[in-house]
């Protein structure tokens, strides 16, 4: 997990129980958390990032850094992130760091490992004129018909920045296939690539997607080594990934977008899950449980907050999950209640997914152990594109012990 510096709690209640001990006293449930907005959606300006998703937020030494993405979806050609923004006071003001030390993408993966942060596969959102506009024979019903279908490139470069402003290829082709929707996890210190995708989906157009289950590690971010060709899990993109207690645990996913009108077809049932697995080596790995208790859904946010795994947002047809749930060991799952549920304080129309989040502690800020969360997406398929175009976020919020 993309972590700050290490929370050391003591666990005062039994398994799956969310109150705990915080040092600097008194006890905390995470229930009773609540939701700060630290920045507002605004226009991009030379003091913000633009508005986006499939982005990717790092915390290093005290430093918030919020990266690449994508800008809202455009068959003609959707806008593409290669800056790097830096946040020296927990997400209020922001600074650009970089701007094209590497190319453009999103839904690529980006990890802390010691001093520095690396960044590696995701893609871009490339397109070729549709020769067969404005037929489209053979399309699946319910999708439209565009003059523009999407040829992305899938990258497997790796890169490294102790700073934020100057950047290090490490490899411009890593033994493992270019991808997108990757996981991305640094476990007792190698960095793991998990599952992910290559090719563009139906549902933008595209002519499908090969899906990998796949583990791969490195030390250094050069040089990487095949853990497991085939894990037990299934191939899938989306999946969260946390490192907790000794073990990776993968988190729901999907392998497919949305149902594209087909009445026979059930997201959470065909496309999207919510089981767990955890490994302690990336190579065996064992369900924790086939059905958690938060609903099927790709485009989550999992961390580790006060020894608890909490996981939230997604996305949903026909309507994007607000709920928010805690759990100790992955197994057993509880459903938190107000105030720290809905995330962000949304109704359906206004939770998110495809936005990036942290567990950290404030250190010379003083922060309690929090969650913060960055940016995000509300674009839905059945959406004309100008509608779509004012549903990214380039907000931030906090999810802490109350104040006062």
């Amino acid at each position: 997990m993309k972590r700050g510096n290490a929370i050391a709690t003591a666990v005062l209640a039994a398994l799956g129980c969310v109150s705990v001990a915080l040092a600097g006293g008194g006890a905390t449930d995470l229930s009773s958390y609540t939701w700060t907005e630290v920045r507002s959606t605004s226009p991009p300006s030379a003091s913000m990032w633009a508005p986006r998703a499939g982005l990717q937020a790092v915390e290093l030494r005290n430093d918030l850094f919020v990266m690449g993405g994508r800008g809202p979806f455009n068959p003609f050609g959707t806008q593409l992130y290669a800056d790097v923004w830096k946040s020296s006071d927990l997400g209020k003001t922001w600074s650009k760091t970089a701007d094209g030390a590497w190319p453009a993408r999103g839904y690529f993966g980006a990890v802390r490992q010691g001093d520095d942060m690396v960044i590696m596969g995701g893609q871009n959102f490339d397109t070729v004129p549709n020769p067969g506009f404005p037929l489209c024979p053979g399309l699946p019903p319910g999708l439209p018909c565009l003059p523009f279908v999407p040829q992305s490139t899938f990258f497997d470069d790796v890169w490294r920045s102790r700073d934020g402003v100057s950047w290090k290829q490490m490899t411009d082709d890593a033994e493992w296939a270019g991808r997108a929707g990757l996981s991305a996890i640094v476990h007792r210190g190698e960095i793991f690539v998990l599952g992910g995708s290559q090719g563009d989906d139906a549902s933008t157009g595209g002519s499908g997607r090969i899906l990998f289950n796949d583990v791969w590690k490195s030390r250094d971010g050069a040089h990487w080594s095949k853990v497991t060709a085939a894990a037990e899990w299934a191939p899938r993109a989306g999946a969260a990934v946390v490192s907790k207690n000794g073990f990776i645990y993968l988190l729901g996913g999907e392998r497919g977008f949305t149902c594209g009108g087909n009445p026979f077809c059930d997201p959470e049932r065909d496309l999207y899950f919510n089981d767990v697995w955890r490994s302690r080596d990336g190579a065996h790995w064992e369900q924790v449980t086939a059905a958690a208790g938060w609903s099927p859904r790709p485009g989550h946010q999992c961390a580790v907050l006060i020894d608890q795994i909490v996981c939230f947002g997604g996305y949903g047809e026909p309507v994007n999950p607000t709920d928010i749930w805690a759990s100790k060991d992955g197994a057993t799952w509880e459903k938190l209640d107000p105030p720290a549920s809905p995330p962000w304080g949304a109704g359906a129309d206004g939770a998110k997914y495809d936005f990036d989040a942290l567990a950290i502690e404030g250190a010379r800020a003083g922060l309690r152990p929090s969650l913060m969360t960055f940016g995000g997406d509300r674009e839905r398929f059945e959406l004309p594109p100008q509608v779509n175009a004012t549903r990214l976020d380039n907000d931030v919020w906090r999810l802490g012990p109350p104040t006062g």
